[in-house]
């Protein structure tokens, strides 16, 4: 199944004056190295020594300069030091710059109950307290922490099962097989489904883990443009009419390779 979104269109005034803001930001940036490079303005960035100019940059120039005169001047709104578990909101220590963020100084105050939109915290388990820590306690002194073994050997719970139910009955089909993690499930599981003299269709966004599996795979692959079923129609249609390049022969397999959420 495949997550289909639509965005909202940037308006063009804002678009405008964003790249105005990076255009001004830019030039003022340059005018503050000139003034570095005359010993005009001080300089608070880190440089490299005489003896090491020879040496592979660790950053290209762009990249430095990006730092020191545009996310610089941005730099309050990241990095925020928090004081409390990072749960759909948080504390977060208030801080001040005498300095336009080269310095922070932490004030001592804290500002409380703050939105949280930079955390993996998906499922709320960073709390200590709440439905999902609450559940996670139990299930942990019921069956523990881990089983230690793949489902194969002696790993295979229940709650696998019941997941696998779930999850069958969610997307309407007959059966389902859920794995513990992400990357390593695409990568070496595609190569078990599909080999050479067969064919995969993969939507142009997928993550690299699944672009590595089909790689791995031996498989011939085709890409289709992300959600477009008119797209994968006709790449079917061209795969069962034409069989396999040179030989004609009809496919081993055709795997349709789609994400559940794009990021």
């Amino acid at each position: 199944y495949y997550c289909c979104q639509s965005f909202e269109e940037t308006p063009m005034l804002v678009a405008v004056l964003t790249y105005m803001g990076y255009g001004i930001l830019t030039v003022f940036g340059y005018l503050r190295d000139f003034l570095r490079e005359w010993k005009i303005k001080p300089c608070r960035i880190a440089t490299e020594r005489e003896e090491q100019k020879e040496f592979v940059p660790l950053y290209q120039d762009f990249e430095n300069f990006y730092t020191r005169n545009l996310y610089m001047r941005i730099r309050d709104s990241w990095n925020r030091p928090i004081c409390s578990a990072p749960g759909a909101k948080f504390d977060v220590m208030e801080r001040v710059s005498p300095d336009y963020n080269w310095t922070f100084k932490i004030t001592g105050k804290v500002i409380k109950d703050v939105i949280n939109m930079g955390s993996y915290n998906y499922l709320g388990f960073a709390e200590s307290y709440g439905f999902c820590a609450d559940a996670a306690t139990e299930t942990t002194i019921k069956y523990g922490s881990g089983v230690c073994s793949t489902r194969q050997e002696m790993g295979n719970l229940d709650k696998h099962e019941e997941l696998e139910e779930l999850v069958a009955r969610y997307l309407g089909v007959e059966s389902a097989l859920t794995f513990g993690m992400g990357f390593a499930t695409n990568s070496m599981n595609i190569p078990s489904l599909v080999g050479k003299g067969c064919l995969l269709l993969s939507d142009e966004l997928n993550h690299a883990s699944l672009v590595l599996g089909a790689r791995l795979s031996g498989a011939t692959i085709r890409v289709f443009k992300h959600n477009n079923m008119q797209s994968l129609e006709k790449l079917l249609k061209d795969a069962i009419v034409h069989g396999q390049p040179r030989t004609r022969r009809p496919w081993k397999k055709i795997l349709i390779v789609v994400e559940g959420i794009y990021r």
